[in-house]
């Protein structure tokens, strides 16, 4: 047999013989390294150690050392779960885990009752044994008709099912420690004893393939790391993540709720989230106003005609509500809008365009509709109504690096202002290799892509390029911020469209007199009003900077002989713009202080007879924040506050 060459990071080659595998790749490199391997990478993708390698390929071998360590072992741990509930529970079935293993598993099991704490303890017992055990992972490729009756035999009628989501021509691979098999492309571990440390962390009820329609099966959430150590850290990140809970913040501070009655993934905006929505929204429109946007108000419906031309109605199918068949016309259908972008077109293509009125900014708070699965919507960060930032910059391709690069600088800005200083760029492009996911030509793509790496470039960005993510109309770049306990969000964005303004055919008459395409830049800092929202929730845990917070200023007047005095204090702040209210109640002052730190306002002003006799106030700000609790003169109070909240400090 012929051998194969591989290279390695240092640059160095390693010879092997033909169908060796990653594990052999990393047994000849040294025995140490063979044991201590969990997976790895071939020319930068994730792979298990089992997978044979091809002539020429770059390799790295992944460990507990590596982030994809992590995912690796939680993987394997997922498995592991859902032997120990086939052990427990042999009239189970099992259907399928997580794709992403970043932090967490999970497994989906149809059975008789739902899992109990009880059963919990049972299972996570279970599993210390199967890792006891270690048992090695073992690989397999399957043809269809072998998968089928090998599931079919072990009465996985649910796994069965899952074998028709499988594409012609890819690997059908199962995977098997000790007696347990399931369908899977892994990778895994090498034996069970490289699972270090697990916790199993919650029990939910899950919709088969997320469809309200299809019988409910019940879940398990798991963590797993290389050691106790790691396993401790993440558990106490997922309590202060309880605490920070948008979704409970959002119900214990009144800002929004959710409610069946209205329908599911649809937020209902209180007062005071209604407030906090505005306050952004004029954060937001400042700056675009200063940046030459022109504000524009679309429709929440349009004709799929529309979408069908810009090819949001076959590339989003899955996530759009059905089309709305008008009564009097068989023909004529309209979809509640996916996208901003083809409404803010057609405004484009209203009237003639010249050189002269490019680059043309169109902005706008514009609400867009998804059909997210149930299984899949998560507060306000997974939602079916969603308000988004969006702006479309129409452009001669001159203008494109310029107008590109103004964008990411408005980007950065709005992230930095609200204290998301833990940025991850990346650029998104194409997998040349799956061509049907976009549209436009390879040229036009490749011009583009330079383009925004270019940019980047300019602005001394580092970056992470990711093929595949792109949209289906143009790379982007992506930023990803990591709040203040270490979680990773996907914030704004921005992208490069060559593709929509030929589909639609969009014009401007250039210099010469002569017909020109523009180009089209695609840009929500925010990326929706709902998402943000949630995150900001959680980064502050709903202790909002004051020039953020739905109610800035509380006065709390000792008794009720001082009302009066405290109502005049209120009226002065809001007169100045100041968001005060007045706590009047017949209720002990310490009482009062209470509920106000409860709902985390920022200034409590506390009035009794002293302050009435003076006009003056004395402040209180929330547990350790800055500033005095001296008595202060009402003006000078009203005049230092106005200026903190102009300036917009997180």
């Amino acid at each position: 047999m012929s051998d194969i060459s591989v290279r390695l990071p240092d640059g160095k080659t390693l010879e092997l013989p033909e169908n060796a595998t990653v594990l052999d790749g990393a047994a000849r490199i040294g025995q140490g390294l063979a044991r201590a391997a969990l997976a790895g990478r071939v020319e930068g993708r994730l792979v298990d150690l089992r997978a044979p390698l091809a002539d020429g390929v770059r390799l790295e071998i992944v460990t507990a050392r590596d982030p994809e360590g992590g995912e690796v072992i939680r993987h394997s741990a997922e498995h592991v779960m859902a032997d120990a509930v086939k052990r427990l529970f042999p009239d189970c079935q099992i259907d399928v885990g997580r794709t992403d293993h970043a932090d967490k598993f999970q497994y989906d099991f149809k059975v008789e009752r739902p899992f109990t704490p009880e059963d919990i303890e049972k299972i996570e017992a279970e599993m210390k044994r199967i890792i006891q055990e270690d048992a090695p992972f073992e690989r397999r490729v399957l043809s269809r008709d072998e998968a089928r009756a090998l599931f079919a035999g072990m009465g996985e009628d649910l796994k069965v099912s899952r074998l028709d989501d499988i594409p012609d021509g890819e690997d059908i691979t199962a995977f098997t420690h000790g007696g347990f098999t399931d369908l899977c492309r892994g990778p895994h571990v090498q034996r069970a004893g490289q699972i270090g440390a697990f916790k199993l962390t919650e029990t939910a009820g899950a919709y088969w393939r997320g469809d309200e329609s299809n019988p409910m099966l019940q879940r398990i959430y798991g963590t797993a790391f290389a050691d106790k150590k790691e396993l401790k850290a993440h558990l106490a990140r997922l309590e202060e993540a309880k605490r920070r809970d948008h979704r409970r913040l959002g119900q214990e501070l009144g800002l929004f709720f959710l409610t069946p009655k209205v329908g599911g993934g649809l937020a209902m905006w209180l007062p005071k989230g209604a407030v906090l929505r505005r306050e952004l929204a004029a954060f937001l429109d400042e700056q675009l106003m200063k940046r030459g946007y022109q504000p524009v108000l679309t429709p929440h419906i349009g004709r799929v005609d529309l979408y069908k031309t810009s090819g949001h109605f076959p590339f989003y199918a899955d996530s759009q509500y059905p089309p709305m068949q008008v009564p009097d016309d068989e023909h004529e259908q309209y979809l509640l809008k996916p996208m901003n972008c083809p409404h803010h077109i057609q405004i484009y293509a209203h009237e003639p365009r010249s050189y002269r009125d490019l680059p043309m900014r169109l902005a706008e708070f514009g609400t867009c509709y998804r059909y997210e699965k149930s299984g899949e919507l998560t507060g306000l960060t997974r939602v079916r109504s969603l308000t988004v930032d969006d702006a479309h910059i129409f452009c001669t391709p001159e203008q494109v690096e310029d107008e590109f690069r103004t964008v990411l600088e408005l980007v950065q800005f709005v992230l930095a202002t609200f204290g998301f200083d833990d940025v991850r760029t990346t650029l998104s492009v194409r997998d040349p290799a799956d061509e049907d996911k976009f549209a436009g030509d390879t040229e036009v793509w490749d011009r583009a892509e330079a383009t925004l790496a270019r940019v980047l470039e300019s602005l001394d960005m580092e970056y992470e390029r990711e093929e595949g993510e792109a949209a289906f109309y143009g790379p982007k770049v992506d930023f990803k911020v990591r709040d203040v306990i270490g979680r990773e969000w996907q914030l704004g964005t921005a992208q490069l469209d060559y593709v929509l303004p030929e589909r639609f055919g969009l014009e401007y008459v250039g210099p010469d007199n002569e017909p020109h395409r523009p180009v089209m830049i695609h840009r929500a800092p925010f990326g929706s009003f709902e998402r943000f929202i949630g995150i900001l929730i959680e980064h502050f845990a709903g202790d909002f900077p004051l020039w953020l917070a739905p109610v800035q200023v509380v006065v709390l007047p000792i008794t009720s002989r001082h009302a009066d005095y405290a109502g005049k204090v209120r009226e002065k702040l809001r007169a100045a713009g100041i968001r005060a209210e007045l706590d009047d109640r017949n209720e002990k002052l310490n009482f009062k202080i209470r509920e106000a730190e409860l709902q985390k306002t920022p200034i409590m002003l506390v009035v009794g007879d002293q302050e009435e006799a003076n006009g003056t106030v004395t402040p209180r700000r929330r547990k350790g924040a800055p500033g005095s609790t001296d008595a202060i003169a009402l003006d000078a109070f009203t005049s230092e506050v106005a200026e903190e909240i102009s300036q917009r400090r997180s």
